[in-house]
């Protein structure tokens, strides 16, 4: 039987559930999920193996319009999702009506690559208004294929992966066989992170935080990490940090136990604070934290 390989893109705006999507494809949990927007900042990489096929899917950080040198670079991950798609997956949520960046939109529309637009979060939404936004759907970008989904409640989410099975080209695999991603372990320890600051903070301190993993050794049944939470003020070291080092380590203790069941090992970590003033905007500290790969 012939191969089929084939890259996935999922775009879409943000908080419509790419990454919820992506981790029911993969099995596994790779990208983060909160409700905040901009949560998603790298484009991730989850490979699906079978047999006599490879899918590698693309999570893509939500389509805005960028404010800053972060957000400029997180837009290009998102134009690089364009460019090396077999299929494209449109997301939008029940009660959107366009996406927030017209150039893109445009893109989609005039697109060579198969399109599934997939319609999330239907598990809130009446049959008559599910009705209404198919027609508005089919109306606005005619050359897709359009699915009514729940990807948190995992609703015809099999589905769509069958279709993407019969529309993948033939091909060699892009990644060995057992590949999850194409993300490093420290990836995933700086994520995991960032997601608890995301869940434990408020305004603009998620915004303001970039993780890094300064060490990772590995034992037989420890893995021991040193990680370092930037932040751009004093101030905002100040919030990490909480009263007696208290919000820290409601930090620590909740990566902790989500890094052990990722790694399937105990996880020791030590997690410090340090001020790097205006890294948002630096293209030098962008490019050092995996942004800005131009």
């Amino acid at each position: 039987m012939a191969h089929k390989a084939g890259f996935v893109n999922i775009i879409g705006n943000p908080n419509v559930g790419k990454s919820t999507l992506m981790n029911a494809f993969v099995g596994e949990r790779l990208s983060i999920i909160t409700s905040k927007a901009q949560t998603t900042r790298h484009r991730i990489l989850g490979i699906v193996n079978g047999e006599d096929f490879q899918v590698v899917l693309s999570d893509t950080p939500g389509i805005i319009k960028p404010a800053y040198e972060l957000q400029s670079s997180m837009m290009d991950f998102v134009k690089s999702a364009f460019e090396d798609a077999d299929i494209l997956i449109y997301m939008v949520e029940t009660g959107e009506k366009e996406l927030k960046d017209e150039a893109f939109f445009n893109k989609i529309i005039h697109a060579k690559t198969p399109v599934l637009l997939l319609l999330n979060k239907i598990d809130k939404s009446t049959q008559e208004q599910l009705e209404e936004q198919v027609d508005l759907w089919k109306e606005k970008v005619p050359n897709a294929e359009i699915y009514p989904i729940s990807a948190l409640e995992n609703f015809n989410v099999q589905t769509v992966f069958a279709r993407i099975l019969e529309l993948l080209p033939e091909s060699p695999p892009y990644y060995p066989k057992d590949a999850l991603t194409d993300k490093p372990e420290r990836f995933f320890v700086n994520e995991t992170i960032r997601e608890k600051i995301l869940l434990n903070y408020d305004k603009e301190i998620p915004y303001a935080v970039e993780v890094e993993t300064e060490e990772f050794l590995e034992d037989e049944d420890i893995i021991r990490i040193r990680a370092v939470i930037m932040v751009e003020r004093d101030t905002q070291k100040g919030i990490i940090i909480g009263h007696k080092g208290a919000a820290i380590k409601k930090v620590g203790i909740q990566a902790r136990e989500d890094l052990e069941k990722f790694f399937g090992k105990k996880i020791h970590i030590e997690m410090f604070v340090k001020v790097n003033k205006n890294w948002r905007s630096n293209s030098y500290q962008l490019r050092k934290f995996g942004y800005n790969q131009k």
